[in-house]
């Protein structure tokens, strides 16, 4: 039995207001955190757009100035030498510089967006050799001109200026995948190093032309980051229109396969490992495995789409692949034609098919390149969507029988190759950083620009 006065004294001091002992100060709902923002509601469009300029402005400064300076050498190499003005202009001449961006598949583009498609198989009169089909505006795949189209509608440009405009913009959006899939990898700095390194890369030179390469990598890189992120929709709908956009697709189409089957085995797993145990939510347990499931029905839309099209319409379902083998003497030989290729060149021979020496000579550098690379790329151990497409485009590319010289922009998706040196490069100071990539930029516009369009065929 509790005493009266103390029961009267614990009343009187429960009626008391508790005073908190004073300590640090602690953020209240007017406070804002220390990025700038108030913890109490969400960012503003300032402050999004300001968090932004942060995180992704020193990417695309990199990138751009370095492109720019590459981009700038070209062009005076152009008008220096003067050659573009005595070619066809639609091989690799012009009256302008800027012209000749716009020239060989540029000007199949072009053709495409001002007219549409006319898919046929048409044979040469008279012809017994290698090409026996006239070309054919089906062998380009017809995202890329759906946009130049859409962009000179919208704009008033003409065809040439929406097509630049579109590869410059889809570079810089490229630029920002792979800083954010080799930030994933190799932390930021690595990705800062990678988007310098893919403007300066030997076949950057047809990044900001008309061409549909910037175009691919943007959609390819960040469809990587998606499956990297596990944001598995997202990933199918960006190699879809991958697939709208070249035939390397294919390979990306492959990677997401195969990583959405190896996410979906690890599911399989855990749930048997939960056993008797409380597991996740059923809808969680469902989306997990029919995400990937629906990205892997959702990838190969494009390419399959587009290709069943041009067969149907050819009377053809194989016409594709007849079109590129006897229009454009490009087919899959199992590497017989690069094994040729550099094997002649070790000995200072140029008798194969299409031999145009300084630029194969520069294709072979890349090929070579490539290939040191790809060890220091699987000690990284990145993610399997990385490997597995960049074994695969290497191997469609170098399998391939085609125009040697254009090696180098074809190896442009296989830019996971660039993180073994981002991620060496890393350590150097931002100055230094700067300083080898301007002397690279300043060496591209001639061995990824001028050598290109104008001593070979891009």
């Amino acid at each position: 039995m509790n005493e009266p006065g103390l029961t009267t004294t614990w009343a009187r001091r429960a009626d008391k207001p508790r005073t908190a002992a004073p300590g640090p100060r602690t953020a209240g709902p007017d406070t804002p955190a220390p990025d700038g923002t108030r913890p109490d509601c969400s960012p503003t469009p300032r402050e999004r757009l300001a968090r932004a300029a942060r995180r992704h402005g020193p990417v695309l400064a990199l990138y751009g100035t370095t492109k720019l300076v590459g981009f700038c050498v070209f062009l005076c190499l152009l008008d220096s030498s003067g050659d573009f003005r005595r070619k066809n202009p639609r091989f690799g001449g012009g009256a302008h510089v800027w012209d000749v961006l716009a020239t060989w598949d540029g000007w199949w583009y072009q053709q495409i967006a001002a007219h549409g498609y006319h898919p046929a198989l048409v044979p040469v009169p008279g012809a017994t050799g290698l090409i026996t089909l006239e070309g054919n505006s089906a062998a380009f795949f017809p995202l890329y001109p759906a946009l130049m189209r859409l962009v000179s509608s919208c704009t008033g440009l003409g065809l040439l200026g929406a097509g630049l405009v579109v590869s410059v913009a889809a570079s810089f959006v490229a630029a920002l995948g792979i800083h954010a899939v080799t930030a994933r990898v190799s932390g930021r700095r690595a990705g800062l190093a990678a988007a310098g390194l893919w403007a300066v890369w030997p076949g950057s030179g047809v990044e900001w032309s008309g061409y549909s390469e910037s175009l691919y990598v943007a959609l390819a890189a960040w469809a990587c980051y998606a499956v990297m992120r596990r944001y598995w929709l997202t990933a199918g709908l960006l190699t879809c229109f991958a697939g709208l956009t070249r035939p390397t697709a294919t390979a990306l189409i492959a990677a997401l396969a195969l990583a959405a089957l190896v996410e979906v085995v690890r599911h399989r797993r855990r749930v048997r490992r939960w056993g008797d145990g409380p597991a996740p939510e059923g809808a969680w347990r469902r989306d997990a495995v029919l995400r990937p499931v629906a990205a892997v029905l959702i990838a190969p839309v494009g390419l399959v789409g587009y290709l069943g099209w041009v067969g149907h319409r050819m009377s053809d379902y194989g016409g594709y692949f007849t079109l590129q083998d006897k229009a454009w003497a490009h087919s899959f030989d199992y590497g017989r034609h690069t094994v040729k290729v550099l094997s002649s060149l070790m000995v200072g021979h140029y008798d194969y098919l299409f031999a145009y020496p300084h630029e194969d000579v520069i294709a072979a550098a890349t090929v070579l390149l490539a290939l040191l690379a790809l060890p220091l790329l699987f000690r990284l151990r990145p993610p399997l969507v990385l490997t597995v497409s960049t074994l695969l485009t290497m191997a469609l590319v170098l399998g391939s029988q085609q125009i040697f010289g254009n090696v180098s922009r074809y190896l442009l998706p296989a830019f996971p190759l660039l993180i073994p040196c981002a991620t060496a490069m890393r350590r150097l100071s931002t100055p230094v950083l700067c300083a080898v990539l301007t002397v690279a930029a300043l060496a591209s516009g001639s061995y990824a620009g001028y050598v290109l369009f104008e001593v070979g065929i891009p």
